[in-house]
């Protein structure tokens, strides 16, 4: 009996010996398949521009007018730029849009200068305007940062370590001195980068000066402010549609009208306004406590042409300077103060006022609606294209407009003379000017303020008072001066 339960179990061993062998060879095979066609994939893949799009994303029809269509696009990226980082960069900008637009620009070009690698920029949520709108909802997000690719390092958010850090409050953070050369960023903000890894600049607003820079920095600020900073897709598109409507009706002039509540209530400026009017402008200018200016004598003022003009002295400065009655005025502002009684003026000289709110369907204009930065993007990008950009007060929003017409060819842009504007509009309303003389005098004090090459103004040790790096980069235009 041994010897036949031996016997037998040997059977069986053998049998389960001839059983397995194949099952054996049978997944070595299929392992070996599986992995020679996972290589020809990969291989497929990296091929990139022929077979690998189509055999990932489907075979293209027979014929060539598809395939044409279903062709990807190649896209051609500049070379990462290899360079030691010194560290990180957290900014925090402050400010309107286009406050936050030339800041991210100074921000840029410190962090290439210095080998810092930038942290896709924090956009204001505190200020006035309470836009909760993060950068990617302004600025296409991926074109600025793979189009700076060859400039500067620029990341989403920081490495999880360092992140961990900030969200510990392990952090060195500072609001940098307002309008300093690249030396101080060198001698005082790198060795921080240095010693903490990560700084964080929680001010950004005129933090580099306008003149004595290098002048690849001044280049890369024009880079960063005319190609690098694209809008998102969703308001390049609506802005285009806006063009095509004003264009279908002919020419058109973009009027920069700052004549809204905060302005009014920022600057003290009260022109024309009721005592009730009056009163609550006052109070919500006391209501904002960093609006450090509270007394403010608004004809004083005025005089010094430190005001915004109203919609009654527009009406006369345009009809001075004979625009056509008849073109398409596209009011680019918020909400008027005083609303149609204040507007009667100049609708009344000029009927063809448009707005992007009466352009477009309410529908379209969902999407921004309580994002005031979204809204001023759309402004922006009408204003550029505009056959003519007439500002009535030099906010940030006119002084970058104005810079980015020079750079596109110097389109024209009338940069009105407050101080003497108001003079000769008191003149004549005395009748003291007669409407020849006081068009006359309108058209010779503007002769040389339309956006025109000039030289930058440069004043030494007042860097307040110079013009404005973003009104005028020279830098970037000097080849076709």
């Amino acid at each position: 009996m041994g010897i036949k339960n031996g016997g037998e179990g040997r059977a069986e061993k053998a049998k389960g010996s001839i059983v397995s062998r194949p099952l054996v060879k049978l997944w070595i095979i299929r392992a070996t398949s599986s992995l020679l066609l996972w290589t020809c994939l990969v291989q497929l893949t990296a091929l990139g521009g022929t077979w690998g799009p189509r055999l990932l994303k489907g075979w293209p029809s027979c014929s060539s007018q598809d395939t044409a269509r279903t062709a990807p696009a190649r896209v051609f990226l500049p070379p990462k730029r290899v360079y030691a980082n010194n560290g990180y960069l957290m900014v925090s900008c402050n400010g309107g849009l286009n406050q936050m637009r030339a800041a991210i620009c100074d921000m840029v070009a410190i962090a290439r200068y210095l080998n810092f690698t930038l942290i896709v920029p924090e956009l204001d949520k505190t200020s006035f305007w309470a836009d909760p709108s993060e950068f990617q909802d302004i600025f296409d997000i991926d074109h600025f940062i793979t189009s700076l690719r060859d400039e500067i390092r620029i990341l989403k958010e920081l490495p999880p370590r360092l992140k961990r850090r900030v969200e510990l409050g392990r952090i060195h953070t500072m609001a940098p001195i307002s309008w300093s050369d690249i030396s101080y960023y060198q001698n005082k903000i790198l060795p921080l980068v240095k010693r903490y890894k990560v700084v964080h600049l929680n001010r950004t607003d005129a933090r580099l000066a306008n003149n004595g820079l290098p002048l690849e920095i001044q280049k890369l600020r024009c880079r960063v402010n005319f190609s690098s900073l694209r809008f998102t897709p969703q308001i390049e598109e609506l802005g285009r549609r806006v063009l095509r409507l004003l264009r279908q009706n002919g020419p058109f002039l973009v009027l920069h009208l700052r004549y809204e509540m905060d302005m009014l209530a920022f600057s003290g400026c009260t022109q024309g306004c009721s005592n009730e009017e009056v009163d609550e402008l006052t109070r919500m200018r006391y209501a904002y406590p960093w609006w450090k200016e509270k007394i403010i004598n608004s004809d004083f003022k005025r005089k010094d042409g430190l005001c915004p003009l109203t919609p009654e002295e527009t009406a006369l400065t345009l009809k001075a300077l004979d625009i056509d009655r008849n073109i398409q005025i596209y009011i680019a502002a918020g909400e008027i103060y005083g609303g149609q009684r204040r507007m009667a003026s100049l609708a009344a000289a000029y009927p063809k006022l448009v707005r992007k709110e009466t352009l477009l369907d309410p529908s379209d204009l969902g999407y921004f609606q309580n994002h005031s930065s979204q809204m001023a993007a759309l402004d922006y990008l009408v204003s550029l294209e505009s056959d003519i950009f007439v500002p009535t007060y030099d906010g940030n929003m006119a002084k970058v407009v104005e810079g980015h017409r020079r750079y596109l060819g110097f389109k024209k842009t009338i940069l009105l003379d407050r101080k003497l504007l108001v003079d000769l509009i008191d003149q004549y309303n005395g009748e003291s000017l007669s409407w020849d003389e006081f068009s006359s005098a309108v058209k010779e004090v503007h002769s040389d303020r339309m956006g025109t090459h000039t030289k930058r103004l440069v004043i030494p040790d007042r860097p307040k008072e110079e013009d404005y790096f973003y009104a005028n980069p020279e830098e970037c235009f000097q080849s076709s001066a």
